[in-house]
C-alpha cells in the first residue's frame, strides 16, 4: 500500500463507516446510542460496516503513518491500533439493551471496548499534532482533537449510567453527544490523514540531497560536468 493509498483508504472507510451509521439512524426505529441499532430488525449489518470500516480507517491511517515517519507517530500509532481493536471487538460483542445496566458479559466487552476507541482516538490525534508547527491543517488536527475529548467529557457525564446524569438531566441528550462524538472522531481521522499526508512532500524537499552547483563543486565534479 503506497502513503497515497493510505490516505484515500482512511477516507474511504470514514465515508463508508459514516454512510452505513447515517443509513441505520434514518432507516430504522429511533435508538438511545448507535450500537443499540444492531438489536433490530436489520440494523446488525449497517451497524457492523460502520464499525468495521471505521476499524479499516485506522489500520490504513496508522499504515501510512509508520511509512511516512514511523519514530515520531509511534505513540499514535499504538493508539490508532487500539481505537481499531476496539471497534472489531464492539462489532463482535453486541450491546446489551437498555441504556444503563450491563447484564451479560458481551455487552461488558462491548462497553469497555467503545471506551477504548472513544477515549484513543482523541489522544491519537493530539499525539501526532504534538511539536507540529502552526500550519492549517495541523490546527485542524489540533482542533478536533480538543472537540472530540469535550464531547466525549459531555457524553459520559450525560449517560444514565453515571452520577452526573441525574444532576444534570442527562437522559435527554446523552444519545445526541454520543452521536457527537463518533462524528467529531471521524472528521478527526480523516484530517489526521490529510494533514499527514500534505507533510509529506514537504519532508521529501528537506530531506533530498542538494545537487552540486558550478560555484560549490569540486574540481572532479567540474570535470564531469565539463
Amino acid at each position: 500500500m503506497t502513503p497515497r493509498q493510505s490516505v484515500w483508504g482512511t477516507l474511504l472507510g470514514t465515508v463508508v463507516s459514516a454512510c452505513a451509521l447515517a443509513y441505520a439512524q434514518v432507516a430504522l426505529p429511533a435508538q438511545p446510542l448507535l450500537s443499540d441499532y444492531a438489536l433490530v430488525n436489520g440494523g446488525l449489518v449497517p451497524v457492523l460496516i460502520g464499525m468495521l470500516a471505521l476499524a479499516g480507517a485506522c489500520l490504513c491511517l496508522a499504515y501510512g503513518l509508520a511509512g511516512a515517519d514511523p519514530a515520531r507517530t509511534a505513540a499514535t500509532r499504538v493508539l490508532l491500533l487500539a481505537g481499531a481493536a476496539g471497534l472489531m471487538m464492539s462489532a463482535i460483542f453486541p450491546t446489551d439493551p437498555g441504556s444503563s445496566q450491563v447484564g451479560s458479559l458481551s455487552g461488558e466487552i462491548h462497553r469497555w471496548s467503545a471506551a477504548v476507541v472513544f477515549t484513543s482516538l482523541p489522544v491519537a490525534g493530539w499525539t501526532l499534532v504534538r511539536g507540529r508547527a502552526a500550519m492549517p491543517l495541523w490546527n485542524a488536527v489540533r482542533a478536533m482533537s480538543v472537540a472530540s475529548a469535550l464531547t466525549l467529557a459531555a457524553y459520559l457525564a450525560a449517560h444514565p449510567a453515571t452520577i452526573t446524569s441525574p444532576l444534570i438531566n442527562g437522559v435527554a441528550y446523552y444519545g445526541p453527544l454520543e452521536r457527537a462524538v463518533v462524528l467529531a472522531e471521524m472528521v478527526l481521522i480523516m484530517v489526521m490523514a490529510l494533514a499527514s499526508a500534505a507533510e509529506r512532500p514537504a519532508m521529501a524537499n528537506r530531506t533530498a540531497p542538494a545537487k552540486p552547483t558550478s560555484e560549490t563543486a569540486g574540481p572532479e565534479e567540474e570535470r564531469i560536468a565539463a
